[in-house]
This record gives C-alpha cells, sequence and structure tokens, in this order.
C-alpha cells in the first residue's frame, strides 16, 4: 500500500494544507503513524511518515562526513519538522518551507498534492504543471520503452 494519485489543492490564509484522506488512511493502515515529517525537496515540499523518515535518519548517521553529507543536511535534514493533522486533516507548513517552494509568495495558494510511493509532495500548482508538460515532452520521444513496459 502506497500513496498514489494527484489532488489539486490550496493552503489556507495560515499556512495549512490539507491532505488528501485516502494518504491519511495510507498513514495510519501502512505506516502506523499520524504525523509526517516535511522537508524540502528540489520539486517543492516532501512529506514522509515518521518511521520511514527515521529509517533515512540511520542510513544518513552512517554517511561518510564530506561535502555530499553536508550538502544533504543543509538542504533536507535541517529544514525537517515534523507536522500533526488537525481535525479537518490539514497540517501546517512551515513558513521557510513554503517561501522556498514558492507555495503562497504571489498571493496564489493553490498546490497539487501527489503521491509517490512512501513521500508525498506538495507543489506550487505552476511549478508542477509545468515539470510535468516537461515530463510529458520527453515521454514523447522515448515510445518504444513506454510500448516495452505496457503502456
Amino acid at each position: 500500500m502506497s500513496f498514489q494519485g494527484v489532488y489539486y489543492n490550496s493552503i489556507d490564509a495560515k499556512g495549512r494544507a490539507s491532505i488528501p484522506a485516502r494518504f491519511r488512511d495510507v498513514l495510519k493502515e501502512a505506516y502506523s503513524d499520524d504525523t509526517l515529517v516535511v522537508t524540502q525537496d528540489r520539486s517543492g515540499i516532501v512529506a514522509y511518515p515518521v518511521s520511514q523518515w527515521e529509517k533515512f535518519l540511520v542510513k544518513f548517521a552512517q554517511l561518510p562526513h564530506d561535502q555530499f553529507r553536508e550538502d544533504l543536511h543543509l538542504t533536507t535534514v535541517t529544514p525537517a519538522t515534523h507536522c500533526v493533522f488537525d481535525k479537518q486533516g490539514r497540517i501546517q507548513l512551515p513558513q521557510a518551507l513554503r517561501e522556498y517552494c514558492q507555495l503562497d509568495t504571489d498571493g496564489v495558494r493553490d498546490v497539487v498534492v501527489v503521491g509517490g510511493d512512501g513521500k508525498i509532495q506538495i507543489w506550487n500548482k505552476s511549478k508542477y504543471l509545468e515539470t510535468q508538460a516537461e515530463a510529458e515532452k520527453r515521454l514523447a520521444e522515448q515510445r518504444q520503452k513506454r510500448f516495452e513496459l505496457g503502456l
């Protein structure tokens, strides 16, 4: 059981994002969690079940102390925040993450909530649509590979 689907949504004036009920169900059933850890990603905000995040931290602690580890610490570990759901199924997105991911920077609060295996992504809607169009263009050039996968 994994997070799967694309949901168009918005964040409210206080910076809260509603996480789809289907994702909350997966979180409880598959991960026995009721909290997400949110951090930044090149695509936007990414949210992990606490148990998945803790597995990552164990692997992270085993990395050699080099530039990759320092960069990962600065961009992924440091901004991570635990977010608990309110009664309406919303999580509070930290302002620093909202600004980094350009959520609500221009008064537009439209976001796209995307499930992908063991994580949930929260994208700026315009950036998501742009990235999706670029991916579709690249895939159009790879028709044979799609055919071989049965698509």
